[in-house]
């Protein structure tokens, strides 16, 4: 892979890793167009990798945040009365949250990387999951902050995040929707989602940089993923910062018609023959 494809491909994974858009769908589109072969063991891992720029992003972004969860679990693990602190219980929830979608993602890996690959798979992802999304916008009552997450709130968001396995579906738009379903407001459901996250994104990366390691070095190279990840990271930071403002003010419903747009311009290029699925 030439730098200059790695450059696009960090750009579009910053842009769209934390939009509900599904950053998976866009990088296999996009891997299409620019004629890689997205069933390439080192091009699935390249864009499994590239996230990690994404959550450096989210880490330094949401530092002071981490900094305090960790230190009250940390105080809470030997303290009874440290129990009692919001942060101890959060970052209890976003590690139980974070535990379907490490076991589903390692038991589903072959499926993801092998027959998801697939761009009819992102056109049923991007249509269909628009239509959760709009009936988590109409019903949830937006009514509870994030002080009144329970336990049984991050295990469904946490289950929902495996749907966002499949490419389209958007992790995000998953997590979101699943926050508001719970009828969680906006900013607890979109912080929820970020948190979550880190676990899910740097286990994905992780483990493609160890298992893929000569794949990469094959067909990408290394250098196309430095570029990449360092690109994602730039762009990641900027988007963050956008989405927690725009969230506060809009519903997740106006990404619904360019997701849908999208769907229905793949199809067509699909069913015209323009590119080809796999």
């Amino acid at each position: 892979m030439n730098l200059l494809y790695a450059i696009i491909l960090g750009i579009v994974e910053g842009l769209t890793e934390f939009l509900p858009v599904s950053s998976t769908g866009h990088l296999t589109l996009v891997e299409k167009l620019l004629g890689l072969s997205i069933d390439d063991p080192g091009v699935t891992a390249f864009t499994a990798i590239i996230q990690f720029g994404a959550i450096i992003a989210v880490i330094i972004y949401f530092r002071s945040d981490i900094a305090r969860l960790i230190a009250a679990w940390w105080r809470g693990l030997f303290n009874a009365d440290a129990r009692r602190n919001p942060d101890y219980r959060f970052a209890w929830y976003v590690i139980a949250g974070s535990l379907p979608i490490g076991i589903v993602g390692f038991a589903a890996k072959d499926l993801v990387s092998g027959a998801l690959r697939n761009l009819w798979v992102v056109v049923a992802g991007l249509i269909l999951w628009s239509a959760v999304m709009f009936i988590a916008e109409r019903i949830g009552r937006r009514s509870r902050p994030e002080e009144n997450l329970t336990l049984k709130d991050a295990l469904i968001i946490g289950l929902f995040q495996c749907i966002a396995l499949v490419p389209g579906v958007s992790r995000s738009g998953a997590t979101i929707s699943a926050g508001l379903l719970r009828n969680l407001d906006r900013v607890a459901a979109t912080r929820l989602s970020f948190f979550l996250a880190i676990p899910a994104l740097i286990g994905a990366g992780a483990y493609e940089s160890a298992s893929q390691a000569s794949a990469v070095n094959a067909t990408v190279g290394w250098g196309a993923v430095a570029v990449g990840t360092l690109v994602s990271f730039i762009v990641a930071y900027a988007s963050i910062a956008w989405l927690l403002r725009f969230v506060a003010r809009h519903p997740i419903t106006v990404f619904i018609w360019y997701r849908i747009a999208l769907g229905l311009v793949l199809a067509v290029l699909l069913t015209t023959g323009v590119i080809a699925a796999t």
